[in-house]
Order: structure tokens, then sequence, then C-alpha cells
């Protein structure tokens, strides 16, 4: 089954990379490039949302490639495990019965629950960058930055991804829409595909 884009995941914004200058918004963009450059990743992450009296949890594992098949699979609750958003070009097939995982349009930019890995990937790939700066998270020693992707209707999307000093892997990542965090991620597991193929040699 193919649903309009729309209904479940936004279409994700392309903007400029920024331009930096300094030594920690260097290091900043030295992280960013790993990302803007690579193959694909697989990562798994505990995703929350909410707004007003609405609220959303679960485990996804999530398989991205730039430009290509990018997939969302539930992991958790298991009333809904196994159901899978699969992300190509402009549609989005699910694969599981008719059961779309909308849950409901969060914003004037319809950020979605299932949507909210990819964008904080292509966040750190073509974002704009805003500020940057090192801080701990959880004892654990990150660089956060805040990115700029807002699209191209009213309301305002800034992500802060919480990267880890010792090998730039995201630690946490939160998406805001006018001022008020919506989604949450607490990843749980990371892996660049280079780092995969590595591991099977």
């Amino acid at each position: 089954m193919t649903v309009r884009k729309w209904l479940c995941v936004p279409m994700m914004a392309l903007l400029l990379l920024s331009a930096c200058g300094g030594k920690g918004e260097q290091e900043a963009a030295d992280l960013r490039d790993r990302y803007h450059d690579m193959d694909g990743c697989v990562m798994e992450a505990a995703v929350s949302c909410s707004q007003g009296d609405r609220a959303w949890q679960a485990e996804l594992r999530c398989e991205y490639v730039p430009d290509g098949r990018t997939t969302v699979e539930v992991l958790s609750p298991e009333t809904i495990a196994g159901v899978r958003a699969v992300l190509e070009g402009e549609e989005l097939t699910l694969e599981y019965e008719d059961l779309c995982l909308n849950a409901g349009t969060l914003s004037s930019q319809s950020v979605s629950p299932m949507a909210c890995l990819p964008r904080l990937m292509s966040a750190l790939r073509d974002g704009w960058l805003l500020e940057e700066n090192e801080e701990r998270w959880n004892d654990v020693a990150c660089r956060r930055l805040l990115v700029d992707q807002s699209g191209v209707q009213d309301g305002k999307i800034v992500s802060a991804v919480w990267l880890r000093l010792d090998d730039g892997t995201p630690l946490r990542g939160e998406i805001s829409v006018d001022g008020e965090n919506i989604l949450t991620a607490e990843f749980t597991s990371f892996a660049f595909y280079d780092t995969i193929d590595q591991q099977g040699k």
C-alpha cells in the first residue's frame, strides 16, 4: 500500500550546509562532514512525541540511506511491532496490512514521529547550523549542534543533536516546532555503513 507522504511523514527540507568559522565551529563542521558524505547508517532509538495532552512513544530501528530507500521499523510496543515505513523519493509505503503510524499532525510542518530519525540525519547533513557548544548529557561528553531545517510552510523547525565527542555518533536528538519540543530521540545504537562493512570483514 502506498500513502501520500504528507499523511505520515513530511518531505525533508533540503537546506544549505552552514558556513562555519572558528575552532569550535570547525570541529562541528568536521563532525557533520561524515554525515554529509556517508553512504548510509543504521540506528535504534527510543522516540517520543508530545503536544498538549497527546503522547506517543516507541522503540524504532532506522536504516537511513541519503537520497535512497530509508526504512523505519517499530520494535516496540508489541501491539505495533514489525510495522515498517519505507521512504523512497516522494512516496511512503507501509509494509504492515493497512495500518498507518501517523500520530496526527503535530505542527504546521506535519512532523511525524516516524520521520524523527530520518529528519535528524537530514538536519546533520544539510541543515543550517545555528549554534554549537560542548556539554555533557548523562555524564557523556558531547558536542551539541542546533540546526534549522524549516520547510516552505509557516513554522520554524529546529533540531538539536548531541554527538559524542569520542566517536561523533548521536546520543540524543530533539525536534522543536515554533519553540515547542515535539519529538525526542534517545539513541541506543548507531553505526555508519563503512563501520558495519569493516566489522563484517
